[in-house]
């Protein structure tokens, strides 16, 4: 008898392999968003609560949690307290993002700059940043501070270099991963990196994990703007996990 070649994973079938190991720790990072997304201001929470319900796979979080547990972390709190926040930054920043480019649908789903208007979309992203920031202090590791807010700079930066060659057909390929190494591949890599951070894992560890991180932001990033080029919007809408 032949021996069987396994098949090869698909992306998706990889993540929901993913999201069946974590799914409980992944639901309550989902409870302590909804905790610190509470206002006193009713816009906030209507707003707030719209954005993080249209979807999404939580993929930036998911790899905070494995992370952690694949470098040795057992516990149940500092995990789910920073993929939360990781989750908040990209949450803000899609937010930002839907502003500067006019975007009206987000994953089939109305935005909230085309609901509520730009300015409050602004504002509620920085209220975002804002809670997640409350969480990297209350966690009280410089480490883990340090990567993060930087992340959030690095990330402002991305933004602020793709409005700056917007619109320019001969963009260079140097220039391109420059942006998306800022705008997306940053926060993937610091979500690896965070887990590693928290159980206490060398630097060598640390480096491969934040490189792991890197390298699949870029390969993500790609294939998404791939998408914009070649498929249809009913088919595929918009896709930013």
């Amino acid at each position: 008898m032949g021996s069987v070649i396994p098949l090869k994973k698909s992306a998706n079938s990889a993540y929901l392999e993913l999201k069946n190991i974590l799914g409980t720790k992944l639901e309550k990072v989902e409870g302590l968003i909804e905790q610190k997304l509470k206002s006193e201001v009713d816009l906030i929470e209507k707003m707030s609560d719209h954005h993080l319900k249209s979807g999404g796979k939580r993929l930036r979080a998911l790899l905070t949690l494995e992370s952690a547990k694949l470098t040795g972390y057992n516990e149940d709190k500092r995990d789910i307290n920073l993929a939360a926040c990781v989750e908040l930054i990209h949450s803000a920043t899609l937010l930002h993002d839907d502003v500067i480019d006019e975007s009206s649908l987000r994953r089939g789903v109305k935005t909230t700059n085309s609901i509520w208007g730009n300015q409050s979309s602004i504002l509620v992203g920085d209220y975002l940043l804002s809670r997640c920031f409350e969480i990297m202090v209350q966690d009280g590791d410089l480490e883990v501070l340090q990567l993060l807010s930087s992340t959030s700079a690095k990330i402002a930066q991305g933004e602020v270099l793709q409005l700056q060659h917007k619109g320019e057909a001969d963009l260079l390929e140097e220039t391109y991963i420059d942006i998306i190494n800022l705008k997306t591949a940053s926060l993937f890599s610091a979500a690896t990196k965070t887990g590693a951070c928290i159980s206490g894992s060398n630097e060598k560890e640390k480096k491969a994990l934040e490189s792991y991180g890197r390298n699949l932001g870029l390969a993500f990033q790609i294939a998404d703007d791939a998408l914009d080029y070649y498929a249809k919007e009913k088919i595929f809408w918009k896709r930013n996990w």
